[in-house]
């Protein structure tokens, strides 16, 4: 069955994503829609893990270059719409500013300082909601602070990196807040160029491989393209880690006595509920995917939610457990394009995580406020944890 369409239209705007795509990769792995909104071509959704990574992994038969054509609009040059030699380049030239050292001075100069700042609001208190105080201003508060601009303006980041994000669906306000990033970056990449100091942004503008240094629309496309990639979703996916702690209060108090524990909380839960839900490539040439004819130009979805929650890869998908054997999961993508930012995201999650076990004593939902649920389809994770603590 597959390229068959399912269920007619897909509809953007449905929350809960999981049963369409269990039913896809159980009748239908390759799902066609002509109404597709990529001038009158259809598109194809790859359900399944197997596909899935095949697709990732394979640049020359599923170029990423669609993305300058869906969101480099409103991001600039980007480093997601590169293959082969090209995109190597780029990528080594900003890959030297995630390095290990510098990511455990940020451990220790960024991450814990923002994070403790963040829980001596709250921590006296004894209630709290854990996304509107916690998970919405630390991961923006971190990358402001690893590009080397104000603390005090990650609000202003967080409203251009969803509008930003939001371009393909709202063009108007995806272009107004791309003009307004780049007119509040430029100063300072000019200053950085001038005089580098110890951040990202030095080392961008520094980067230099035989001779070839980045242009500054691509330094402005990496800068637009971190904001949201190293903010927006790093805080959905420590809000989803922390609604699987809560609906599991038993490996919550294990967590919370042994830190260790988190990073298997971290990994489950990156399976569990990907904060990004699908990637996009275009096929180069006729291909067949799972017995479906593709045509070449057509837009393809690797649906990387609907591959971790995959059966014949993960049994029982739709269950959170803490003792799951480990796999590799699509959460950070697979192939050239895998997401540089991994191990500074994942480092992040464990610093936040720990220090909110470790400062919110008994730790508990709030009783009258809804179950904590994770929501969306692009995007993943929940809107707020109402939850209740002992007071410090």
């Amino acid at each position: 069955m597959g390229g068959e369409q399912l269920g007619g239209r897909l509809d953007h705007a449905m929350s809960q994503p999981y049963p369409m795509w269990a039913r896809a990769r159980a009748e239908c792995p390759v799902l066609r829609y002509d109404d597709s909104g990529f001038d009158g071509r259809p598109s194809f959704h790859v359900t399944r893990f197997a596909d899935a990574e095949r697709v990732l992994r394979d640049w020359e038969a599923f170029s990423s270059s669609i993305n300058g054509e869906v969101i480099g609009r409103y991001m600039g040059e980007l480093i997601l719409a590169l293959d082969g030699p090209e995109h190597r380049h780029y990528r080594d030239l900003v890959a030297h500013a995630f390095r290990a050292s510098s990511i455990e001075r940020w451990e220790r100069e960024l991450m814990v300082p923002i994070v403790d700042g963040l829980l001596d609001r709250i921590a006296p208190l004894g209630r709290a909601d854990l996304v509107r105080d916690v998970t919405s201003r630390y991961p923006v508060q971190v990358i402001a602070g690893i590009v080397g601009v104000p603390l005090d303006d990650h609000d202003r980041f967080m409203a251009w990196a969803e509008d930003v994000n939001s371009g393909p669906l709202d063009p108007e306000r995806g272009l107004a807040a791309s003009r307004a990033m780049r007119d509040y970056l430029e100063p300072i990449v000019e200053a950085r160029r001038r005089e580098p100091r110890g951040d990202l942004v030095s080392e961008l503008v520094t980067a230099e491989i035989e001779g070839e240094r980045l242009t500054d629309e691509r330094i402005y496309g990496f800068l637009r393209l971190l904001l949201p990639a190293g903010a927006e979703t790093t805080f959905r996916v420590m809000g989803s880690c922390l609604v699987a702690l809560l609906t599991h209060p038993q490996v919550l108090a294990r967590a919370a006595a042994d830190p260790d524990v988190l990073h298997r909380v971290i990994e489950e839960t990156l399976r569990w509920e990907t904060s990004v839900t699908m990637v996009s490539r275009i096929a180069t040439r006729d291909v067949e995917v799972a017995g479906c004819p593709i045509p070449a130009g057509s837009p393809v979805t690797v649906l990387t939610g609907s591959a971790d929650h995959d059966e014949a890869r993960f049994p029982e998908p739709e269950e959170w457990s803490l003792d799951r054997p480990p796999r590799q999961h699509l959460a950070f993508g697979t192939g050239p394009h895998q997401c540089l930012g991994m191990h500074l995201a994942r480092l992040e999650l464990r610093v936040g995580l720990a220090a909110v076990l470790g400062r919110l004593p008994n730790l508990r939902p709030d009783p009258d406020a809804p179950p904590p649920t994770v929501e969306g389809f692009f995007f993943r994770g929940p809107s707020s944890l109402p939850v209740l603590f002992d007071p410090a």
